[in-house]
């Protein structure tokens, strides 16, 4: 079963624009639509840009930006994340090793015994 796609309209800079869009997406596109909205409005209100389509092309820069730096920001924390179960890992590793260890040497100290 296909699901049809719902026209949602958004307003940006006092501009209409009709987006057809799944409709379990519909809140995400709306604040998608808000978050930009602001932007533009943003660099509008700065002064020092033009013009709706250098406005527009700002905020996407703007926008990109952002989006590199959270996707730089989750990898470094992955990363970490990492290196920190790695350390865990081995910790763990260290210390089932230690266990075995000290069963062998109460077998050999029973074996001893034993004699």
């Amino acid at each position: 079963m296909r699901v049809e796609p719902i026209a949602v309209t958004i307003q940006i800079l006092g501009k209409d624009y009709r987006i057809a869009c799944p409709e379990g997406e519909r809140d995400g596109l709306l604040a998608s639509a808000k978050y930009l909205e602001n932007t533009m409005r943003d660099i509008r209100s700065g002064g020092k840009v033009v013009g709706s389509e250098r406005i527009a092309v700002m905020a996407a820069l703007n926008i990109a930006h952002e989006l590199l730096l959270k996707e730089h920001e989750v990898q470094n924390k992955g990363n970490a994340l990492k290196l920190r179960l790695q350390g865990l890992q081995e910790r763990i590793e260290g210390a089932l090793d230690g266990g075995a260890n000290i069963e062998d040497a109460d077998a050999a100290e029973t074996s001893q015994l034993h004699v």
